[in-house]
């Protein structure tokens, strides 16, 4: 029972389109009409300048963290009872019921997840990750996913749970749904020495 009202929690809070209601608060413009169309917090920052994007990613990355910091402090839930809670909050925000189902990527909840379950650890590396991969080439989906082999890898290495590989199992797989439309452009490699 105490699982099932977490991850509803989670569905909740994740279904919160926060870059969608700054966007239309603080620059009057829908921010799915700029950039990409995703409602997420880039065109939040495209649409409105740092402020409200900044402001955007931080409630993105706290709406995955919160109900996984709940679960575990509150609930007192950990290991595998931590998966449905985990996914929740993805699924809330890339199906989001306020946006006819139509939602964003995911990509900063998923940091706000994997915060809640290893503090820096898998962030840090996630991070890392996207930094190296954007340097060598310049499509933004094709980064997102070639990050995921090098975090699973880096689980692997340090004797992660079954249970925590099995989540980024899950994470990896929805982040791979929402970016499958991006994903038809290929990786665009860049130069070496050449920066952009």
């Amino acid at each position: 029972m105490i699982v099932l009202l977490f991850t509803l929690l989670g569905l909740a809070v994740g279904s919160l389109p926060f870059a969608v209601w700054l966007g239309k608060l603080g620059a009057r413009r829908d921010i799915r009409e700029v950039g990409d169309g995703n409602p997420g917090a880039a065109n939040a920052w495209r649409a409105g300048g740092w402020r409200i994007g900044l402001l955007a990613l931080l409630l993105d990355v706290a709406k995955g963290a919160l109900p996984l910091a709940l679960a575990r402090t509150v609930g007192g839930l950990w290991g595998w009872p931590l998966l449905p809670v985990a996914l929740a909050p993805l699924l809330g925000h890339a199906f989001s019921p306020w946006l006819r189902f139509r939602g964003g990527k995911a990509v900063a909840s998923t940091f706000g997840v994997w915060s809640a379950l290893t503090y820096w650890e898998v962030p840090t590396t996630l991070g890392l990750s996207f930094a190296l991969l954007r340097s060598v080439q310049a499509v933004d989906a094709w980064t997102v996913i070639l990050s995921l082999p090098l975090v699973g890898l880096y689980l692997v290495v340090r004797r992660a749970e079954a249970w925590l590989l099995a989540t980024w199992g899950a994470t990896g797989a929805l982040l791979l749904l929402t970016h499958c439309r991006a994903l038809r452009e290929k990786p665009r490699w860049r130069p070496r020495g050449v920066k952009t």
